[in-house]
């Protein structure tokens, strides 16, 4: 018996057989919808009703984890979808999942992705009636969502007048003033060109903030604390916006020094009806990309989220908004909050807004496009626990808290069998992560009955999540959420670098913790040597029996070898380290690519990645991935004798830092140039990126021109 029908029957007994008859079925629904909101506790408690109209076949312009998350709730809805892909996306999942799939071009974004033609043409091929943008692409183009109107095809969004009246941060911070919300000082204007941008940054007062007119997801945005910093500023951000959005115009405020981001989720439908989901926390960002969310927050009391809640709707209403939004603010230590942008989409962290309320958003934005009112009143929205979502990027953390990588999924496992997560992905095993899109691997959502629930779950799902064949940020998303000042709560969007100052290095080991890992990689060995003299199958009698039970080993860890002794007891192992004995169990299946160990009843879950007969080891310890050497002892005292080889002199050559293409290049062979200067800029997953010069010197060779797709680690210009 589904839900619907369960209220029903539940209904029918208490009111009677008269009240119950004269309800529509409308009436029906929102009740049932409005009681299942209020007593459900569960990760995801929307309720569907076959038996509601919407659309026959759905349009999904988007790929990724967002088109996959879209067609679910179609699925549950009873509505056919049509997914879009370019020829390098041809295997993808959503293309999998869709009921039909076709090709929109080639794999750059302007020629697929954003190429409106080729998917008018599919809508029209297809007959799909409606569209979802998700979000990035077209989500937010004022004309793809005209051209829609024009050929009688619902666009699951608002219509163009919200779209260009909150997609321009321009003309959405005068409506906002107008509608009495909270703005930030700046200039209400287009910045015309660099010394113009130098004139008003120096007028408002640095610092300030230059970004992008149009669209969002840190693109585009750059902080200047100078004049140097502005003209640097205006130049990078205008390429960006330029690729990112097809529009090249920026404004400039007041930079809010050291704020939160705080954003309210909004709803509203074509009857004049909005309300307010309550608020997400975003503080935790690199590059103002937000890494982790939460909701609620832990910093805004009752007082606080309802004013905030309260002019996000007045916003909304001010604009005649219908679909699911939100409106972001800046929080300052004193709960001042101020508009930032609001965003005419759905948005990359609603999970956890829908872990909290219940509510399917996707089934909210398709409903209201039918021209369905709201089900819910602002009474019914409850906070239920407790939400935590982690951005899992294909991504090195350990340069500039992630720079991108790309390559092939060899090995994929979500952590589906912990309680209460979900994983939101577009990706499978054998998937590929190219420079032509972002790198996000997945959104990890856990669910509590409050934070540290949520958290700890967290804790347990990223070390049970296997990804090989990339680089991951799996370990920077660990320390964020073990962090002491993330679990009481003192974040701001200046997290990352207030507590890597120095970069990210990776979890540092306590003294146990070394120990723990030093036992767990020598009990690993022990059981790798014990299996290799094990004969499977065969009748194969030894002519003489091994009765080894103790092993002298010596292990490399970081700067330091450690000797350490093993001993066999049973299906466990005794190990001395540092004069003191731990032991370790754990069923020791090598083939799985999780490992349960424990350690003196200390439970670890870790993942050993490779091995080679030399004796080196990676292994995935408490997020991050330890190189070790094991040796024999023996053999440890012959390694010494090894020649090493010498470290490259890398202040003379340029090498990138990621895959990308090149967009342009500054010197040629001959010119002198100065310690950081500019050398060329690359550009990966829409984010463009300076090289400089580590010393001053002379050019010797410059192995790249603007066009180039360049690799991680790829020479780029020779110095003298």
């Amino acid at each position: 018996m589904s839900v619907y029908e369960l209220f029903l029957s539940f209904w029918h007994t208490v009111a009677g057989e008269e009240m119950f008859n004269s309800l529509s079925l409308l009436q029906c629904e929102t009740l049932c919808s409005r009681w299942y909101l209020k007593t459900s506790h569960r990760l995801y408690s929307a309720t569907y009703d076959p038996n509601e109209k919407t659309f026959e076949k759905l349009l999904i312009a988007n790929r990724g984890e967002i088109a996959c998350r879209v067609i679910k709730t179609c699925k549950k809805m009873g509505i056919k979808t049509v997914a879009i892909h370019s020829d390098v996306d041809a295997n993808a999942v959503h293309v999998k999942m869709a009921d039909e799939a076709v090709c929109v071009g080639p794999a750059p974004t302007s020629k697929s992705y954003l190429n409106m033609d080729a998917i008018m043409e599919v809508i029209k091929k297809t007959r799909a009636q409606a569209v979802h943008p998700g979000y990035g692409f077209l989500s937010e183009n004022k004309e793809f969502a005209r051209r829609l109107a024009a050929e009688g095809v619902t666009f699951i969004g608002p219509d163009t007048h919200a779209i260009q009246a909150m997609g321009d941060k321009i003309e959405s911070k005068l409506l906002a003033k107008n509608a009495k919300v909270n703005t930030i000082p700046g200039f209400d204007g287009v910045v015309k060109d660099a010394d113009e941008a130098v004139r008003i940054a120096r007028e408002i007062g640095y610092p300030v903030m230059i970004k992008a007119s149009a669209g969002g997801g840190g693109k585009g945005m750059r902080i200047a604390w100078d004049d140097e910093e502005t003209r640097e500023g205006f130049r990078f951000s205008s390429q960006e916006a330029a690729s990112s959005f097809g529009d090249d115009r920026l404004l400039i405020e007041k930079f809010i020094d050291n704020p939160r981001h705080i954003e309210i989720q909004v709803l509203a439908d074509k009857h004049g009806n909005a309300l307010w989901l309550n608020e997400r926390e975003c503080s935790i960002q690199r590059r103002n990309q937000k890494v982790v969310e939460e909701a609620p927050s832990t910093f805004l009391d009752p007082e606080t989220r309802r004013a905030m809640g309260e002019q996000a709707v007045a916003l909304a209403k001010a604009v005649k908004y219908s679909s699911a939004g939100t409106v972001e603010f800046l929080v300052d230590s004193s709960k001042n909050f101020y508009f930032l942008e609001m965003n005419t989409r759905l948005q990359v962290e609603h999970p956890v807004t829908e872990c909290i309320t219940g509510l399917d958003l996707v089934q909210e934005m398709i409903r209201v496009a039918k021209g369905y009112p709201l089900r819910h009143k602002q009474a019914d929205i409850p906070i239920n626990g407790w939400a935590v979502e982690c951005r899992v990027y294909a991504e090195d953390p350990y340069k500039s808290f992630g720079l991108p990588s790309i390559g092939k999924l060899s090995q994929y496992q979500e952590p589906l069998h912990v309680p209460s997560v979900r994983v939101d992905s577009g990706i499978q095993q054998g998937s590929d992560i190219s420079i032509y899109y972002d790198p996000m691997i997945s959104k990890l959502i856990t669910y509590g009955s409050n934070r540290a629930e949520a958290l700890k779950r967290m804790e347990e799902a990223l070390d049970n999540y296997v990804i090989r064949g990339v680089t991951h940020n799996i370990s920077l998303l660990r320390e964020v959420i073990i962090h002491p000042r993330f679990v009481r709560g003192d974040i701001s969007t200046k997290f990352l670098p207030e507590v890597y100052p120095d970069g990210f290095k990776g979890h540092k080991l306590t003294d146990l913790e070394r120990r723990e890992l030093l036992a767990t990689a020598a009990s690993l060995y022990v059981a790798e040597q014990l299996r290799s003299q094990q004969f499977l199958g065969t009748q194969r009698i030894p002519i003489a029996k091994s009765k080894r039970s103790s092993w002298e080993l010596s292990v490399h860890l970081g700067d330091g070898i450690y000797p350490v002794e093993v001993s066999k007891d049973g299906s466990s192992f005794s190990v001395e380290v540092d004069g003191m004995k731990l032991n370790v169990t754990s069923d020791w299946n090598l083939a799985s690519p999780l490992l349960s160990v424990t350690i003196d009843g200390t439970q670890r879950t870790i993942q050993r990645l490779s091995r080679n007969a030399s004796g080196n080891t990676s292994i995935q310890f408490l997020g991050t991935v330890y190189k070790l050497q094991i040796l024999t002892k023996v053999a440890a005292e012959l390694s010494k004798y090894m020649p090493e080889k010498a470290a490259e002199d890398t202040s003379s050559i340029l090498r990138s830092p990621m895959p990308g293409a090149v967009v342009a290049v500054s010197v040629k062979p001959g010119d002198m140039v100065s310690e950081g200067q500019e050398i060329c800029v690359i550009e990966a997953m829409k984010m463009q990126n300076s090289m400089i010069a580590a010393k001053t010197g002379k050019v010797k060779a410059v192995h790249c021109k603007a066009g180039d797709t360049v690799g991680e680690g790829d020479l780029l210009v020779e110095l003298e």
